[in-house]
């Protein structure tokens, strides 16, 4: 086995060995709606309950890392550190805005869909019903995001993105409109039939599946209304035109609303340092705030200087849906355990009812989340350099402040957005988390190099998408290999550095190979196919 399959072979294990607990995470959005915490007690599931040190097990490992940073200050880093293999990566471009079909009419009925979770599930769940409205011949509304206590978030696709290029772009391919006709607005949908939840549709189903069963809802009703609609379209078999409609709705559909924009373009600004340079994807994420020069420095434009975006995805939901433990003993496992309870009901009684793996079983097989000690030893054994800057996103991580030192004491120049905006320029998304997800979205994607902790995040895979898509090879992302992570971690006792370097920085490399998509995984991920980016050479 060759190492690029060596690599997808052990992502696609990590998927795997989710699976038996699927339908508990999605009972965290179902089961927990009439359920939520005061302000104060969801601080404390956040922060941990407890003052305990954070360097943990990591205190040799940290101490370590913390030598070999200081040695190597004034030396050179690796010359791949902030590259990908361009020749390879550079043979492909973006051409997902071809077009070889006549426009929809849309007369076959109406599709209404309201998607759950976060900001990253609802993309994934609108770019699949514009792929269905297609397939069935049907108009599309424009989407809803369902309201959950979880989320505690009322924001709405016009909140997010820009309504009338989502339509107008679209046009070509799909009719959408943004209400149901007179008639059809006071028909109980659930009364009719026409309500479709995500219990009804299996996981990534086929194309099939809608032409059989959701096609003759829609002759009989003219409208169907998808609830939930969580991976409800199989990436493979898919007819080419589909599956180009999907990247085309995810790359270039999407533009985010000019407050997100404007923000996000002086997020950018103060993460590289200067004015007025924009990056290789400013324009595609930020649009015309790409070339606004705000006013402030009144000297001339530094020098551009790189960054790093991690994504930490440690928060309490994560942290306890995992079953993993994470050296915080008894009281740890205490305070986890609780939480899943009130958000996890179905998880916890699948505990009681099934034999799971161990936590130490999970953390040999992959999956467990990295900890924030264990990503920011990742980068130290990379040979990030300590001056490096860092934006960290998902910065609510578990164990708050106490865990954030691990990482702030080996780099001092780690920054999240709530540290480069200012509380006046970030209230208008206080109460948005989906909102706030975008700033960190546009953060990520647009950094010199992006390092993320866990493979199966949605958000880490809408991000190293984009940067495929759009980053013609030069923006570089760092995929960990928890697994073989996992087992050099475990010798964290008696490994000398110079050996966690070099295996850490081998687990790395075997991720940075390109390749085409593998069948069946997500265009949104692995965009290099020939539906969505195609061949120069």
């Amino acid at each position: 086995m060759g190492p690029e399959a060596a690599v997808e072979g052990s992502a696609k294990g990590e998927e795997e060995g989710r699976q038996i607990m699927d339908q508990a995470v999605n009972s965290k959005v179902e089961n927990s709606s009439s359920v939520s915490f005061p302000q104060r007690e969801e601080e404390k599931w956040r922060n941990g309950k407890g003052k305990r040190p954070r360097r943990g097990i990591y205190g040799r490992m940290l101490a370590l890392a913390a030598h070999a940073l200081a040695e190597r200050q004034n030396k050179p880093e690796p010359k791949d550190l902030w590259q990908e293999p361009f020749v390879p990566a550079s043979a492909w471009r973006p051409c997902a805005e071809q077009r070889n079909w006549e426009p929809s009419d849309g007369n076959n009925g109406y599709i209404l869909v309201t998607a759950n979770g976060g900001m990253n599930q609802q993309r994934v769940a609108v770019c699949n019903a514009v792929v269905v409205a297609r397939l069935l011949n049907s108009t599309l509304l424009v989407p809803r995001f369902l309201y959950s206590s979880v989320w505690k978030d009322e924001s709405q696709f016009s909140d997010i993105y820009q309504e009338e290029h989502f339509i107008n772009y679209l046009t070509p391919d799909i009719r959408i409109v943004k209400e149901l006709p007179k008639d059809l607005q006071s028909l109980d949908l659930e009364a009719v039939g026409s309500v479709v939840t995500d219990e009804d549709i299996m996981k990534e189903a086929k194309p099939s599946f809608y032409l059989k069963k959701i096609l003759p809802i829609l002759f009989k009703n003219r409208v169907v209304h998808f609830v939930g609609f969580g991976n409800r379209l199989a990436f493979d078999p898919i007819p080419f035109q589909l599956q180009r409609l999907r990247c085309r709705c995810n790359f270039l559909a999407l533009q985010f609303v000019p407050k997100i924009q404007e923000t996000g373009a002086l997020l950018l600004q103060r993460l590289r340092r200067h004015v007025g340079l924009p990056g290789a994807l400013d324009r595609y994420l930020i649009g015309s705030s790409a070339g606004s020069s705000n006013n402030e420095s009144s000297g001339s434009a530094k020098k551009t200087s790189k960054y790093l975006a991690l994504h930490l995805r440690f928060e309490i939901d994560m942290v306890a849906h995992s079953l993993c433990e994470f050296g915080g003993g008894e009281e740890e496992r205490q305070e986890l355990e609780a939480y899943r309870e009130i958000h996890f009901p179905a998880l916890t009684l699948l505990k009681k009812t099934t034999k799971l793996p161990s936590p130490e079983e999970l953390r040999l097989e992959g999956l467990c989340p990295l900890t924030p000690e264990e990503a920011i030893l990742m980068l130290a054994a990379l040979g990030f350099r300590r001056k490096t800057h860092i934006f960290v996103a998902g910065s609510q991580i578990y164990g708050g402040q106490s865990r954030l030192g691990a990482l702030t004491s080996l780099y001092p120049n780690l920054v999240t957005k709530e540290k480069l905006l200012s509380s006046a320029e970030l209230e208008p998304f206080v109460n948005f988390s989906s909102q706030l997800a975008a700033l960190d979205f546009i953060g990520c994607t647009a950094a010199n190099a992006f390092a993320m902790t866990d493979s199966g995040s949605q958000f880490s895979s809408l991000v190293s998408g984009y940067r495929i898509y759009y980053g013609g090879g030069k923006m570089p992302t760092i995929r960990p290999n928890k697994r073989r992570l996992a087992d050099i971690f475990l010798k964290n006792s008696t490994i000398e550095w110079r050996v966690f370097e070099q295996r850490v920085r081998k687990a790395v490399r075997q991720t940075k190979h390109v390749q085409a998509r593998p069948k069946a995984r997500s265009v949104y991920r692995f965009p290099r196919c020939k539906e969505c980016m195609c061949r120069t050479d």
